[in-house]
């Protein structure tokens, strides 16, 4: 099915054709290529507006994700009964946010794109980070998409959560 990528933002430039064939990968690697999927790429006061709205956070933040299957439970893919149900989701990558904070930490901003966007796709399966036992079982598909995409891409992408609960 499709992936819509949208830039709605002009503070960041962004290149696309990059993005998009992450994101197919990581699509490819979760074995979601039958879902449509939604991302967005948004500034500061976007994502910002977004987490305040739907999280009750004021900040910005790297990414939001909005399943459209909700409580799924944790690495299970959708079951749709209706060719419309074949959608996973949106998206929001706070990619103004992303691209200041791989500046402070001298990271590849299409590196950490990818990786947030696999972190956000993880949320879109189910999988959460609010508790311990939770952030282990999200951090263990997170590492293991990414090495499964590291030996596609060539690349040498880690976990977004690394250092949550540490």
């Amino acid at each position: 099915m499709s992936l819509i990528l949208r830039n709605l933002q002009s503070a960041i430039p962004i290149r696309r054709v990059p993005l998009r064939t992450r994101i197919e990968l990581l699509r490819q690697v979760l074995g979601i290529q039958q879902f449509d999927l939604g991302v967005i790429c948004v500034n500061n006061k976007g994502i910002q507006r977004l987490n305040e709205t739907y999280r009750q956070n004021r900040a910005p933040t790297d990414v939001l994700s909005f399943p459209f299957h909700e409580n799924l439970r944790a690495g299970a893919v959708p079951q749709p009964e209706d060719p419309d149900d074949f959608n996973l989701g949106d998206l929001f990558l706070g990619v103004e946010y992303i691209f200041h904070q791989c500046q402070e930490n001298g990271e590849d901003y299409y590196d950490v794109l990818t990786v947030t966007a696999a972190h956000g796709l993880c949320h879109l399966l189910g999988y959460k980070h609010g508790t311990l036992a939770e952030w282990q079982e999200m951090y263990h598909k997170e590492k293991l998409t990414l090495e499964a995409l590291n030996r596609i891409a060539g690349t040498n992408l880690q976990p977004l959560t690394k250092k949550l609960f540490e």
